[in-house]
């Protein structure tokens, strides 16, 4: 799982690009959920809080942007 002091380090396209990648990740795991082929139940949750630090993330810094 990432660190929020990582993410906060990565740039805007950087955190795109990251977000696209766990996306395609939390699908698979959904697949492969569905299908009882999870190795790792606990990912699922690992990615979907790092989706959701990145999104946090991305939010404060539109609304530093929108005040600046």
């Amino acid at each position: 799982m990432a660190k929020i002091d990582d993410l906060k380090a990565k740039s805007d396209d950087q955190l795109n690009e990251q977000l696209g990648e766990l996306k395609r990740e939390q699908f698979n795991l959904r697949f492969q959920a569905a299908t009882n082929q999870l190795e790792k139940p606990a990912r699922v949750r690992e990615v979907r809080r790092s989706i959701a630090q990145i999104k946090t993330l991305q939010g404060e810094r539109t609304r530093a942007a929108q005040k600046a």
